[in-house]
């Protein structure tokens, strides 16, 4: 039997989401709690996989048992061994060909900045402490750029990448409340590190340090060098992911 589920978690004291031995991982805590659950262990597969540090809202993933269980019962005691940094929810049975990466059509990121000069220490996991004014009008206009589809190798933190680099970015929201500037990113995938980089490169932009017209040419170089730097990663947020 296939199930589907949604996961939340507080990504600080992680290494990131995919399983790694001899270190601490989303991936690797809900496995656990699954094997300490079923008694056999069972890999999961989710729709993204986020880095170190990062935080997720609406991570999707999915797992095969050999036998029907009931779905509250499931949720529950996968839960009970979960530490309070991660939480599964809306479990339910799914078509057996249903994968969590593969058929994913859309996904949703949050980048969170505090421009003010006021620190709220209570989201400092959640935000990052920037503290200073940006053009927010310039980030603005920079964003139509980067939206279509694109080889995005500029935008990548991974040195060598055996797959396409090509991407589609729907739309890029950017938003100020209250010295908090948001940014959220909807495209049909994301490279490694690839909105980290996004943001740094749009945060130069706001700071003046480079011109929007200049995307362009940062696009075509498919050069990591061209684009700025990677925003630290306790502002990151995978907020969603949709299917059809």
């Amino acid at each position: 039997m296939n199930y589907k589920a949604v996961v939340q978690y507080d990504g600080t004291r992680y290494e990131g989401w995919q399983r790694h031995a001899g270190k601490e991982t989303i991936q690797g805590k809900i496995e656990k709690a699954l094997e300490k659950v079923t008694g056999q262990e069972v890999p999961i597969i989710g729709a993204g996989r986020t880095d170190a540090g990062v935080h997720a809202k609406g991570q999707v993933i999915n797992f095969h048992l050999p036998v029907a269980c009931q779905v509250n019962t499931l949720e529950k005691e996968i839960n009970e061994a979960l530490p309070d940094d991660i939480f599964v929810m809306d479990v339910e049975e799914t078509d057996d060909r249903f994968h969590s990466r593969f058929h994913a059509k859309r996904k949703t990121y949050v980048y969170r900045i505090r421009i003010s000069s006021q620190k709220d220490v209570f989201y400092r996991r959640f935000i990052w402490q920037y503290g200073h004014m940006l053009d927010i009008r310039a980030m603005e206009k920079a964003g139509p750029y980067l939206i279509g589809t694109h080889d995005f190798t500029s935008f990548c933190g991974q040195k060598k990448m055996k797959k396409s680099a090509v991407r589609t970015i729907f739309s890029i929201e950017i938003k100020e409340k209250k010295g908090i500037l948001t940014m959220a990113f909807t495209g049909d995938g994301f490279l490694p590190y690839m909105i980290r980089i996004l943001v740094g490169t749009l945060v130069e932009i706001g700071e003046g340090k480079r011109d929007v017209e200049g995307l362009t040419s940062v696009i075509d170089a498919k050069e990591r060098a061209q684009a700025g730097f990677t925003a630290p990663p306790q502002g990151l947020t995978l907020l969603s992911v949709e299917y059809e």
